[in-house]
């Protein structure tokens, strides 16, 4: 235990303890991890107010967004449309045509971070750690979010279509309701910020479209993250480490950090979500 707060505290960071999420199966697969990181990164977006309502909202206004501009052309291809009608429409669809600027960088970046993520839990089931910071840069974070995994028996990752089950359903709200009493997003707005995500894969790695290693990478040690643990129900003991703080940097030689290249930047919100 002496050495455990010595890894926390090293460096003036003050210790740190983890929430620990228990899976209902033998094995966290890839879909659970998958559907757990993005879930998050939704819920951190939103809870920071860096998207105006929660992602899965914006998905739909995007999408219809684009039905309605498809159908707004074949409004007005109409020959025989009046002159005030036709102006109307036009008014309408030069708006749809902001909002669907307005967000597309944002649901781009977001969709590369979801083929980046299928990649890498496919090639490696078992990542043992995310990471994903709000802020200027990961260096100069503000909020810090950190997913650890304690897996148990191994599942081929072949076996693993990204179908989002009950299971994944189940771990993602438990998740959140741990993150929210820990206070998460209870700070005020600060303005459009970036997210940066990174992952703790073997150092053998290699995907040089979606991920760069980050072999020494540190962050500001003076913010304090918030830290999950997720485990298998009925992983091996010697994998059961709930009387054990494993710190950031700590995990294992043969792993190391690799950071996304797709960043997610804010929009400006002029509200909390947490207003009422």
């Amino acid at each position: 235990m002496a050495n455990d707060r010595e890894q926390m505290e090293g460096g003036g960071r003050s210790e740190m303890e983890f929430a620990g999420l228990e899976v209902a199966a033998e094995s966290i697969d890839a879909s659970v991890m998958f559907h757990l990181v993005m879930d998050i990164l939704g819920f951190v977006l939103y809870m920071h107010q860096q998207i105006p309502s929660i992602l899965q909202d914006v998905n739909l206004e995007f999408d219809a967004l684009h039905t309605e501009y498809k159908d707004l052309e074949a409004v007005l291809a109409d020959s025989e449309m009046k002159a005030s009608q036709r102006r109307v429409q036009n008014g309408r669809k030069r708006e749809v045509k902001h909002g669907i600027k307005k967000l597309q960088k944002l649901m781009n970046n977001i969709h590369n971070t979801q083929t980046a993520l299928k990649l890498v839990f496919t090639e490696i089931p078992d990542v043992q750690a995310v990471i994903l910071i709000l802020g200027g840069s990961p260096t100069r974070p503000q909020h810090i979010y950190e997913l650890y995994f304690s897996h148990g028996q191994k599942t081929p990752s072949d076996a693993c279509d990204f179908t989002k089950t009950k299971t994944a359903e189940g771990v993602s709200r438990k998740a959140i309701r741990t993150l929210v009493s820990k206070g998460a997003g209870s700070a005020s707005y600060g303005g459009p910020s970036k997210l940066y995500m990174l992952v703790k894969a073997r150092s053998s790695f290699s995907m040089p479209l979606h991920f760069l290693p980050k072999r020494d990478f540190r962050y500001n040690k003076k913010i304090v993250p918030m830290r999950l643990r997720i485990k298998s129900r009925n992983q091996d003991h010697e994998q059961n480490s709930d009387h054990k703080v494993v710190d950031s940097n700590n995990i294992s030689n043969d792993y190391i950090w690799f950071q996304c290249r797709h960043v997610i930047k804010g929009l400006v919100c002029k509200t909390s979500p947490q207003e009422e």
